[in-house]
Formats: C-alpha cells, structure tokens, sequence
C-alpha cells in the first residue's frame, strides 16, 4: 500500500461513523441487537449525501431490478449496497479499500441477513477483482474524489461490465481549480486526492468507452445537504468520544467546515454521472 492510500485508509479508520457507532447507536435505541432488520440500519449506516433516496436515484438510472448485478465502487460499510439488495433484490459486490470498512460491513449484513446477496470484499477501484463482463451496473456515491487515477477507475468499470450496462455515480466535482494550500487542505481533512470538473468527468467517460447518457449538477443541493452533515458530525464527535468509537480527528472537521463554504461559494460542488457501454 503506497503512502497516499494509506491516508485514504487511515481517514476511514478514525472516521465518525463506523460499525461500532451503528451498533452503539441500534444498543441504545433498542436495548439489544437481536433481530435486526436492514430498515433498522438506514438511520445510521447511509454515509452519503441524500440519503436514502439519493439510492433510489441511482437505482433508477442503474436500472436495477431483480436479478441484477452490481458493482459498488468504494462500498465503506455497505449501507447503500444492503438497501438496494433489500428493496431491489439484487445482488451487490462491494469493492473497498479498507480493512475496518469491510470487518465492518461483513458484520453488519450478517446481522440483518442479507450476506447471501451483498458482499464487501477487498479490492482497488484502479484493479478491480471481478471478471470481464461479469456485472449488469456499476455504482459509487461520493468516493472517487479519493481515487488517484479517475480514468482508470472508469476503464475498470466498463470493462466488468456487460454491453448494455449502465455506470451511475455520484462525486464531487470543482468549478474552478483550486490554489496548492485549498487542495492540500481538502487532501489533509478529507483525503480529497484528485477533482475533477464536470467537463473534465465528462470527456474522461468518453476517453474510457462510455456513451453518456446524463449529466446532473448538484452543487446548490449539496451545499444544504453539507451544513446539515457539519451539524451532525459535529453531534457525532460528542457521541463518539463518550463512547470510545472512532471519532476523526481535527483536521477532518476544520476541513469539512472549509468545505461547506468552498460549495456555498460554487467553488466545489457535486455531480450525478449516468453513462452507458455501448451494446
């Protein structure tokens, strides 16, 4: 593991929300952790930014139904991935970086008992351990920000898939580049390791194959969306410490609240990324 992804690692180990947060909190609110449901986890293991239909937009533009298979790049703690097998009835693999992340994401299937159609298993994005043609979508919300070669993660994603198949994902996106100490921040707090500009994701769809089906910029949804998540991580640090769960570190909320100004200003922002390999 090279250095840099070490850092990418290290950001989501000492993260606010983890498996053990997810349990503390189901604990607290249940008094036990038997029986548990997928609906029980969605208050607490969707780490992404809208939520629970946020997922259904990426379904819709996935195509998934029943029967399908889907790949998730940068799948955390599988949150996203346990909601579409449960309301979609398909079959997810998850492709993640991090150790915890997958302990995390095993554990928390098998508790609702989805571990027959969703696993998370270890592997880059930048080499994907899956066959050629071997998926109907590929999916990841808010996560390849972290990946050093954006290309490269596209070209995986055409390739596992079957002709036909439909890459759908949610990222962050920049309106103007940003000075040597913005992009040092945003690295340092968030591990924000390359960006891209919408034109800039657009052309590198094409360059990798892909027929692109549509463009959506959510930069002015995502500025009210990440002044509500400063709130809560900011509850979270509280949370988190009082149970002795990772809880970030200082870097990661100085950044964050760095970042939400750098969207409220359209400097940063995001975008939906629909795209098609050709049948």
């Amino acid at each position: 593991m090279t250095d840099r992804e070490r850092h990418v690692v290290d950001y989501y180990s000492r993260h606010p929300i983890s498996s053990e947060h997810v349990l503390a909190k189901l604990q607290e609110s249940r008094g036990h952790l038997n029986d548990l449901r997928p609906e029980d986890l969605y208050p607490h293991d969707q780490d992404h930014y809208g939520g629970l239909d946020a997922n259904d937009d990426l379904a819709e533009l996935a195509r998934m139904k029943a029967g399908v298979k889907v790949a998730d790049f940068c799948a955390g703690l599988g949150g996203p991935a346990r909601y579409w097998a449960h309301r979609y009835d398909v079959e997810v693999t998850g492709i993640e970086l991090n150790p915890s992340r997958i302990q995390g994401a095993e554990e928390l299937t098998r508790r609702v008992g989805l571990e027959d159609r969703v696993q998370v298993i270890s592997g880059n994005v930048l080499d994907v351990p899956l066959a050629d043609g071997s998926v109907d979508a590929v999916v990841s919300q808010e996560a390849l920000l972290h990946v050093p070669d954006k290309l490269k993660a596209l070209e995986e994603a055409i390739r596992i898939l079957k002709p036909g198949g439909r890459l759908a994902f949610t990222d962050w996106v920049m309106h103007r580049p940003l000075s040597a100490e913005e992009a040092e921040d945003m690295w340092r707090g968030i591990a924000a390791q390359t960006l891209q500009s919408i034109d800039g994701y657009k052309a590198s769809l094409v360059k990798a194959g892909f027929q692109v089906v549509s463009i959506e910029d959510l930069t002015d949804f995502w500025g009210t969306v990440l002044e509500e998540r400063l709130a809560m991580y900011q509850k979270l640090r509280v949370e988190t410490k009082r149970a002795g769960t990772p809880s970030g570190d200082e870097a990661f909320y100085q950044s964050y609240a760095r970042l939400v100004a750098h969207v409220k200003a359209r400097v940063l922002g995001g975008g939906r990324f629909t795209a098609e390999k050709p049948s």
